[in-house]
């Protein structure tokens, strides 16, 4: 575990393992409420690296681990600025980056912006903007600010995971204990208010590198199917996975199928 100094008081939190010879490197980026410990499960992670491939973890400013100051922006535009720096500091051996839900549109403008790669996943990031989808983060927000992660996660899973995955996180839901606030300076806070100025209009059509699209149907929030159709039709080189029996949270849910959907697409690449 290692701390990419970016000044005084502000870092990025990375964890980075070489590929072999002839391996690529996945560079993962992070969902707004993620962390590098969602990619460092045994069977993404550690099984990426014993087939031969490097992985490089990292959080945002404003997630665990990673400092920031008080008048930093936790913007997406910072978000993007700080893929390309840790990904310029280790100058990881094809990357192939993978992108979680947001964290798949800051990999694609990333990608567009000139971040080196080779590939882009992006897992149940491709949607509309449009009025649903700001009623949907605005409302995320003002859940968040009433009432913590935890509200936002009672109120959200059901809509956004499989059944058998809700069914094991229900021990951590509806404990009877009162919803706290985030505090504006709360770093999960700022992240996800700053979310509110991502722009999903992406020219996809830029796209010049391999993509793989995975789609988990059970997510009910963000997926919208003919959406999701219109805007992979217009990436030149996409490929799609669905996963019939997981939603939004696919590497959580279906590590194992997540894992092999990754070699397979690294496979396809050209050597």
């Amino acid at each position: 575990m290692s701390q990419l100094e970016i000044t005084a008081g502000e870092s990025l939190h990375y964890e980075y393992d070489p590929p072999g010879t002839a391996g690529t490197t996945f560079v993962f980026v992070n969902a707004l409420t993620g962390s590098t410990a969602t990619w460092q499960h045994a069977e993404i992670g550690p099984a990426l690296r014993r087939a031969g491939h490097g992985t490089l973890c990292w959080n945002f400013r404003g997630q665990a681990e990673s400092r920031f100051g008080p008048g930093t922006d936790l913007s997406p535009t910072q978000v993007v600025e700080d893929l390309r720096r840790v990904v310029g500091h280790l100058d990881p051996p094809r990357p192939i980056l993978v992108g979680l839900s947001i964290g798949g549109l800051f990999a694609t403008r990333g990608c567009l912006a000139g971040v080196p790669a080779v590939g882009l996943v992006l897992i149940n990031t491709l949607r509309k903007a449009g009025p649903r989808l700001e009623w949907i983060n605005q409302a995320m927000v003002a859940m968040a600010r009433t009432g913590g992660p935890q509200l936002v996660m009672e109120a959200n899973l059901p809509m956004l995971v499989n059944p058998e995955q809700l069914a094991a996180m229900r021990a951590g839901a509806f404990t009877g204990k009162p919803y706290q606030p985030m505090a504006p300076g709360d770093g999960l806070y700022r992240l996800m208010a700053g979310s509110l100025a991502a722009d999903w209009n992406v020219p996809w059509e830029r796209l010049a590198v391999p993509v793989l699209i995975m789609t988990g149907l059970h997510d009910r929030v963000f997926y919208v199917a003919a959406d999701v159709d219109d805007l992979a039709a217009r990436i030149p080189r996409a490929r799609t996975v669905t996963f019939a029996d997981a939603g939004h949270l696919i590497p959580m849910e279906r590590p194992g199928a997540f894992t092999r959907a990754l070699l397979d697409f690294a496979r396809s690449l050209p050597a």
